[in-house]
């Protein structure tokens, strides 16, 4: 399993690493997992079943049980595309809250480390290069400005017809960012062996670039 080659991309809500880590892992032939939507899942699951979100217990009773699948760009719970419902700013900040739960996390784990299939793989998410997969071949901490992120966020919402306030979206961002680093559990940080790159400035094709070049520098 360890040869398997692994691409980390962990950084902040809506700093684009999905993006990047997509469109990488298209580039490369690999597979690509979002963790982040494991957890936005959990969160909807746990939101529509009446749940606490800060219910251990519970959400990880939920977590464990989750019936979830993958297919074509598509993502189905309980047979059910919600695709689209799992990026609701409600179930972004409830899957903030499921996050910072140590048993939420454990059950993820190894349904995570799963995703580890030939002939490689790119993940994204807050702690990819920290927890899941240590022994990546590249991490990389992508980065952006909370005002580009929002702007990013805002725009990506309003192409799905989904309302949207810059304001609330910068403050729920920065109110994200303080919780996913003071976490007792796999905070939010940059891993001494993580490259950082900062697209606050940079297009999608110029961060893809970079991160395939490093990836590309490493194996030859």
């Amino acid at each position: 399993m360890n040869r398997i080659p692994v691409i980390a991309i962990d950084g902040p809500s809506a700093s684009g690493k999905g993006t990047v880590a997509e469109r990488v892992a298209r580039v490369l032939g690999f597979h690509y997992l979002d963790s982040g939507a494991l957890y936005r899942l959990v969160a909807l699951a746990a939101l529509r079943a009446g749940a606490d979100p800060e219910d251990e217990a519970r959400v990880a009773e939920l977590a464990r049980a989750l019936d979830v699948r993958f297919e074509s760009g598509r993502i189905y719970l309980a047979g059910e595309d919600v695709t689209d419902a799992i990026r609701a700013e409600e179930v972004g900040v409830a899957a903030s809250r499921v996050a910072a739960l140590p048993a939420v996390r454990e059950a993820l784990l190894e349904r995570q480390r799963r995703f580890r299939q030939a002939p490689g793989l790119v993940a994204d998410g807050r702690d990819m290069g920290s927890v899941v997969f240590t022994d990546a071949d590249l991490k990389v901490f992508l980065t952006a400005s909370v005002e580009a992120r929002a702007q990013r966020r805002y725009k990506q919402l309003m192409e799905k017809g989904i309302p949207a306030s810059i304001h609330n979206l910068s403050r729920d961002l920065h109110e994200r960012d303080a919780r996913d680093a003071a976490r007792a559990v796999a905070p939010l940080r940059q891993m001494p062996d993580a490259r950082l790159l900062d697209t606050t400035d940079m297009g999608v094709d110029e961060a893809v670039n970079q991160v395939l070049a490093w990836y590309r520098d490493l194996k030859s």
